[in-house]
């Protein structure tokens, strides 16, 4: 495929999508597609954490880059801000291109082009397998902020065979081009290593594109220049014809005025619409900003749970026939200024697949929000929700982004 093709969604059949449920089930996954890798890996990430998964992943990356493979790897300079720790160094030793997407260099500056950042996980391994999803190279056990958790973290990834990996290596190279050549114009601190044909942008991008199933996919890509809108588009499209069923898991979650039209009217059509949101506190102001929504959708006949067994870091759904799993949460910074990544499945035993295993999180974790309950929280708490929808309001207007939410 040509390095210029338009990544614009395009649904097609010919797919095998394997749904991975958290790092017990995507690492094995990966590591094993990195080791059988020949040509070249690609791999995006937010976060890049030193724990016993982002060992395993640094030494399979090290190990395809040390048999001759190009393995390209780029990070999140907000996500994953050190870039000179002993486990970077490693992989540039071992010859592993690495480069940072947007390096911070003012932690505390106030420049709103610091919330436009690579949060999309995208893999793809020799141009015939793609990974999509919302798992970062951190391990199910481990939190940055809370040190050891009592129950693994929830999150879903998809791999995936088929047409659809040619339009995911050509965004990846396509990305890797553009983060080189501004980091190496800038002075960024780019890679010394990435010399010769690694830095170039090749005419053609070598995929396998041969039929390798028979469920039907697109790749659906978020950035700020033509493809702002997309994954927030497929989303309301799929409400707006949903028949029986909307299942929404989403981590962070503060939807615009139209998102959270779409999902009530759904439920005024008789559709049932379920939220599994955060329960446990990761972050402050998402968690009660979120929660500032909840008169207004369970009035409007939505069910919310909150799963409490762990943290939440899923960005699934499913509606009737239709899935997604990516890393765009339901939020301004997911579908208005990050770089995001999404599958859109149309197909009906995948749904009812993603949908067990959803049922099966609710089940030994959620707890569902009543109205009743949710009006007699206490006035600390309303305080919290009223003030954390304040400053995200603000946040929201100050980015620039407000009049498309």
């Amino acid at each position: 495929m040509p390095w210029y093709e338009s990544l614009k969604p395009a649904l097609r059949g010919g797919h095998e999508v394997t749904l991975l449920e958290s790092g017990a089930e995507f690492f094995p996954a990966l590591e094993g597609a990195i080791a059988a890798a020949s040509d070249c890996v690609y791999l995006e990430t937010y976060i890049y954490n030193d724990d016993p998964s982002g060992r395993r992943m640094t030494d399979a990356l090290a190990a395809a880059a040390q048999r001759g493979v190009a393995v390209h790897l780029i990070v999140d300079g907000f996500g994953t801000p050190d870039d000179a720790n002993p486990w970077a160094c490693a992989l540039r030793e071992a010859g592993v291109l690495f480069e940072t997407f947007r390096p911070e260099r003012r932690r505390f500056a106030l420049d709103r082009r610091r919330l436009r950042r690579l949060h999309r996980k995208l893999a793809v391994i020799d141009g015939c397998i793609a990974f999509v999803g919302g798992i970062n190279i951190l391990d199910d056990w481990h939190d940055p902020k809370h040190g050891r958790l009592e129950h693994p973290r929830l999150d879903y990834a998809v791999r995936v065979r088929g047409p659809l990996v040619a339009q995911a290596h050509v965004a990846a190279a396509r990305l890797w081009w553009e983060v080189h050549t501004v980091n190496r114009s800038l002075y960024r601190g780019a890679d010394p290593g990435t010399k010769g044909a690694h830095t170039r942008l090749p005419w053609w991008v070598p995929s396998e594109i041969t039929p390798a199933g028979r469920v039907r996919a697109a790749l659906m890509l978020r950035d700020n220049l033509r493809h702002r809108r997309t994954i927030e588009r497929a989303y309301l499209r799929a409400i707006g014809r949903a028949r029986s069923e909307v299942l929404l898991a989403s981590a962070y979650f503060f939807p615009g005025v139209r998102f959270r039209r779409a999902l009530l009217a759904a439920a005024r059509r008789g559709v049932r619409v379920r939220l599994l949101l955060q329960g446990k506190v990761e972050y402050r102001l998402p968690h009660y900003g979120a929660q500032a929504l909840y008169d207004e959708l369970l009035r409007g006949g939505v069910e919310i749970i909150e799963y409490r067994r762990s943290f939440l870091h899923a960005k699934v759904a499913v509606v009737d026939d239709w899935a997604t799993v990516g890393s765009s949460n339901i939020d301004p910074f997911s579908l208005l200024l990050a770089r995001e990544a999404n599958v859109g499945i149309h197909d009906a035993g995948f749904a009812r697949q993603l949908r067990a295993r959803l049922d099966a999180a609710i089940d030994a974790g959620g707890v569902p929000i009543r109205l009743q309950s949710h009006q007699r929280r206490p006035w600390p708490v309303r305080l919290m929700n009223a003030l954390a929808f304040l400053v995200l309001r603000i946040g929201l207007a100050l980015s620039g982004v407000a009049g498309r939410y």
